[in-house]
């Protein structure tokens, strides 16, 4: 079974040089799942190539006998080296932290906020000597030089400082859930989402995203680096939505577009750093009987989603997938897998059925599946209980006897309905079986049409 560091240890050993962490040595959540895929490439004749390293991590461990539980997505990019180290420092900062025993949620905030500040300021200082290192190199080129001149008269200078850029642009963005006492905080920079699902008032299956997402798309967050003296025009820098070398417009660490923002000709204008660590961060909300489950989804995923699909509903799209292997699988691993592997197969059909498929590039995928209330009707036994022991099997069974499922995807502000998706026939027939036997529990009260 996979550990903390997902894919567990076998894996993280074979794509890059695993080193082990604190939190390997934590309880792995039961009720839990990870799904992930490495980044695949297509060739000249669009057949799949793996590219090595994986940038993503997850986290899902529960601490002190169960009090805390955190989960967490850290999407690296330009290296997975900045998602390990946030990972382990978030880890620490939180679990070692004294979270309030009582609602004092903007205790709480506070706390979760200051761990991503801090980890980025704490990771700046490992990197002092690389710091160091290109401002001499940078020194030793003559004031003003181009970098067309600078690299016939300075190779090897320019090839070393483009090493240093490529490891100094290392950084991530991440989504947490810290749930204590059956309150969640939700926290997150970057594009990676957290949704809830929960049942309304007519048991009908909603998605809610609980993140932001931290891009040109976010109109705040254009408000936000226009008022820092950035040209942005219809969620655009210079025709891009990219900055920099990255597209969020928030993250942990990736010292190139932070204290070297203005070697980015989109960038330079920007009265300060415009790329931020400062998270979004949401509770506490009260984790009760009619919320379902709970994903977390990296930003790859999303996309490749998307793209494959088509669909502007993609929170939508991917809470259906995962209610359709809740119902077949036997373990929640088993559930993220089944629908990671679900969209890798569909961006691979799409793309198989265009001329322009060569050189395209699916990004690592993952996807961590959290599980409240929603019965699994073949669940290991392990898997089957619920996170808190006020709701039983039984209960959770008949809390989703009449679930059908609505989305709110706050990105698209429309709420469209899904037709029920789970045939209680043979559901119904047993109980009637049960009742004439006079087998059904008395806590129970079973009522459908």
């Amino acid at each position: 079974m996979p550990t903390i560091a997902e894919g567990g240890p076998d894996y993280n050993k074979h794509v890059f040089n695993y080193s082990r962490s604190w939190t390997d040595d934590l309880p792995v959540c039961k009720v839990s799942g990870v799904g992930y895929l490495t980044r695949q490439r297509y060739d000249e004749l669009g057949q799949r190539q793996e590219e090595l390293e994986s940038e993503d991590i997850s986290l899902r461990c529960c601490y002190d006998d169960g009090v805390v539980w955190l989960y967490g997505i850290f999407n690296g990019h330009n290296g997975g080296e900045m998602a390990r180290f946030a990972r382990d420092r978030i880890a620490a900062d939180i679990l070692l932290s004294q979270l309030p025993t009582t609602e004092m949620d903007e205790v709480t905030k506070e706390i979760i906020q200051q761990s991503f500040l801090s980890v980025e300021k704490s990771y700046i200082e490992t990197i002092d000597n690389k710091l160091l290192q290109r401002a001499s190199l940078q020194l030793q080129l003559p004031e003003g030089i181009s970098h067309y001149d600078a690299y016939q008269q300075y190779p090897q200078i320019i090839e070393k400082l483009k090493e240093l850029d490529e490891e100094l642009s290392c950084g991530t963005g991440a989504a947490i859930a810290i749930l204590k006492n059956n309150r969640l905080f939700v926290a997150n920079v970057g594009e990676s989402r957290l949704l809830l699902c929960k049942t309304d008032k007519d048991d009908v299956l909603r998605v809610v995203q609980h993140t932001v997402d931290h891009n040109l798309t976010n109109l705040d967050e254009v408000m936000r680096m226009t008022n820092l003296g950035l040209k942005i025009s219809d969620g655009k820098i210079n025709g891009s939505r990219t900055l920099g070398n990255q597209s969020s417009t928030r993250c942990l660490c990736n010292y190139m577009i932070k204290g070297a923002y203005k070697d980015y000709d989109e960038l330079r204008t920007a009265s300060t750093e415009p790329i931020i660590a400062e998270p979004h961060v949401d509770g506490g909300i009260s984790i009760d009987s009619s919320y379902r489950f709970m994903m977390i989804a990296s930003p790859g995923l999303l996309k490749t989603l998307e793209e494959a699909t088509g669909t502007n509903q993609v929170n939508k799209e991917l809470a259906l997938l995962v209610v359709e292997q809740l119902r077949v699988q036997s373990t929640l691993t088993g559930v993220a897998q089944a629908v990671v592997d679900h969209i890798a197969r569909i961006y691979h059909d799409t793309y198989e059925a265009q001329d322009n498929a060569m050189g395209a590039t699916r990004p690592n995928i993952m996807l961590m599946i959290r599980n409240f209330n929603f019965a699994m009707p073949n669940a290991i036994t392990e898997q089957q209980h619920s996170w808190n022991s006020s709701y039983d099997q039984d209960t959770a069974i008949n809390l989703t006897q009449t679930t059908t499922s609505t989305t709110t995807d706050p990105s698209s502000g429309s709420t469209k309905s899904i037709l029920p998706y789970v045939d209680f026939s043979e559901f119904n027939t047993n109980v009637d079986a049960a009742r004439a036997k006079g087998n059904l529990p008395s806590n129970i009260n079973f009522f459908y049409d």
